[in-house]
């Protein structure tokens, strides 16, 4: 019998999961002004596999998903303390190329954001100031990524239109191939089916599932359901009035079947939260 507790989805141990860290956060505190967001986070996501944050708001959630690729930089109050680690990337040494940081860790918004701009300008746009591709290269890229996303036969033949034109899940698997578009190596979603119908919502879905074997994901949801669906290891965050903290995490067998937390209990089963 496999040991819930000690084996993810993929049948690997604790012990080699977090060895295969992709990202690594450790002693993570986020101050805005004199309020603490975070406290004291420290946790690994593996390489190639979907991790769900989850937890009540106001927990951190989207204050921890902003640290992996420091877009706490644009919020002048923003303090961070502690270590993120993107393989051998200190994330936020002085040092660290925030650009070339950004290509490799792309981020989706609930909200799709999809650039006023044609639907071939949009993808155009990244690869044309990061991707140092030239023309035909550039056209390749485009179709390669609309096919990865399955938006290629729905647009092939409308490419220069508007992009604000497309349906809210076109747009949101759009904005997801404006970021693969770069090859990066982490993909970060803050509830990216939170504005969507259950029919999009389903399709978005099934193709966060069909990246994870070439991604390292890191899904925002307030959703358990997806979070269940989804992710192959789970984080509870919560927070007392003195910050959010990590209360749980593991592989989501164990943490929503045989969770070790009281609380995690009781939020997994709907009774908290």
């Amino acid at each position: 019998m496999i040991d819930l507790d000690r084996r993810d989805r993929t049948g690997r141990s604790a012990d080699e999961a977090n060895a295969a860290a992709a990202l690594s956060v450790t002693g993570l505190t986020v101050r805005y002004g004199e309020s603490i967001a975070l406290r004291d986070v420290t946790l690994d996501f593996p390489a190639r596999s979907i991790t769900a944050v989850i937890g009540p708001s106001g927990c951190g959630k989207t204050t921890l998903l902003s640290c992996l690729n420091r877009l706490t930089d644009l919020i002048p109050s923003c303090r961070v303390e502690g270590q993120v680690r993107l393989g051998d990337t200190a994330i936020h040494d002085s040092r660290t190329d925030v650009v070339a940081l950004r290509r490799r860790v792309g981020m989706i918004f609930q909200r799709p954001t999809p650039f006023p701009f044609s639907i071939r300008r949009n993808l155009e746009l990244p690869l044309r100031e990061h991707g140092g591709l030239d023309k035909t290269e550039i056209a390749a890229r485009i179709e390669q990524t609309l096919r990865e996303i399955g938006l290629w036969d729905e647009v092939r033949d409308r490419l220069d239109r508007p992009a604000p034109t497309l349906s809210g899940g076109q747009q949101q698997r759009l904005c997801l191939a404006r970021a693969l578009a770069l090859r990066p190596e982490v993909i970060l979603l803050d509830e990216p089916c939170g504005a969507l119908d259950p029919i999009s919502a389903g399709v978005v879905e099934d193709l966060i599932l069909n990246l994870r074997e070439r991604y390292t994901i890191v899904i925002v949801t307030h959703n358990l359901g997806q979070a269940k669906r989804l992710a192959d290891r789970v984080a509870l965050l919560w927070s007392d009035g003195r910050g959010g903290t990590l209360i749980e995490h593991g592989s989501t067998a164990q943490v929503f079947d045989a969770p070790r937390d009281e609380l995690t209990a009781a939020y997994v089963s709907g009774r908290l939260g």
